[in-house]
This record gives structure tokens, C-alpha cells and sequence, in this order.
């Protein structure tokens, strides 16, 4: 496994949802056209929360009800799932998280580094300035020595502001922009 691509929650909530923004959904079609790239594998994040979400945590910072296990709005966008069922089966695989960085993608790439060194990994999705950018830092933190790359273009923030700030923080902690 040499080159990795993370999609981080490309899910309908984020998109055209109950948290949807025109950024998330400009870039839908950049981030299908990058899942079908030369890429050894893909693992997409789907943010994933249960009925008591109001009294998580989350749900209280941001009363906004969303990604519920199983509804629509936890669905992948149909061009993101369209991306990954065009890829050779066993390429791609989905990992549901309940926050926003993931310890299980970290878990999954050090696994897969293991077996095949991993020579790069590139992140797009939703969003920019929350959990991009955790997953991102955990990626860099786990895997110091390794490139990791973010695509800005297939990458959209709650704001166009908070975007570019979450942007100029990933660089700022090594990570390329690509």
C-alpha cells in the first residue's frame, strides 16, 4: 500500500444536509474525480452519531442534529459511493468514527504500513476546519516521517475563513497542500 487517500465524511448532512454549505457541495466532483486516481487505497471516514446525540457532548457545542446512524443524511453522497464502486473491490473501505478525529483510521494505516510501507497519504473532505484537520494532525503525528498532503480544492470548511485558517494550520504542523 504506497499511496493512500482519506475522505473525511463526504456524507450528505455535510454536503447538502442539515449542515450543508455551497462550498461542500462545489466540491463533490473533485473529490469523485480524486477517488477514482491512481491511488493503492482508500479508506472514507463517515461521521456517525446515535439518537442521544443531543446529550453527547458534541450535541451540546453544536446543538445541530446530524449523521444519524443508519439516515439518510449519514448516507454518502451519491457521487462519492458512484467513486468508490468503481475501484477494484478490497481498494476501498469504510470507517465509521464518533468524533472527529479517528483512532480507528490511525489503527487501520498502521496495520496496512505493516504489511506494505505506506509512501504518501493525501486527505480531502468535510470539513476543513474540524475534522479534517484532527485527522489530519493524528495522520502527521502517527506517521512523522511520511508525506501527508492535503488537497485544498477537494476540501470545504463550515466558513471560507475557518477553511483557510485550518489550512494554514495544517501547514504550519508539516502537512503539504497539494
Amino acid at each position: 500500500m504506497k499511496k493512500v487517500l482519506i475522505v473525511v465524511d463526504m456524507q450528505k448532512d455535510f454536503i447538502d444536509g442539515s449542515l450543508g454549505t455551497k462550498e461542500a457541495v462545489q466540491i463533490v466532483d473533485n473529490v469523485a474525480r480524486e477517488i477514482k486516481k491512481d491511488y493503492d487505497f482508500v479508506i472514507c471516514t463517515r461521521d456517525t452519531h446515535y439518537d442521544d446525540y443531543m446529550n453527547t457532548n458534541e450535541g451540546r457545542h453544536l446543538p445541530v442534529v446530524h449523521c444519524i446512524e443508519g439516515s439518510e443524511g449519514w448516507k454518502l453522497n451519491p457521487a462519492i459511493e458512484e467513486a468508490l464502486s468503481s475501484r477494484d473491490q478490497g481498494s476501498y473501505m469504510i470507517i465509521n468514527k464518533p468524533t472527529f478525529g479517528s483512532e480507528k483510521l490511525v489503527e487501520v494505516l498502521k496495520e496496512a504500513d505493516k504489511k506494505e510501507p505506506i509512501e504518501s497519504i493525501t486527505l480531502v473532505g468535510l470539513c476543513t476546519d474540524i475534522c479534517v484537520v484532527s485527522n489530519a494532525l493524528m495522520v502527521k503525528a502517527a506517521f512523522f516521517e511520511t508525506p501527508v498532503k492535503v488537497i485544498p480544492d477537494c476540501c470545504a470548511g463550515v466558513t471560507p475563513e475557518t477553511h483557510e485558517a485550518a489550512l494554514q494550520t495544517m501547514k504550519m504542523c508539516q502537512i503539504d497542500m497539494e
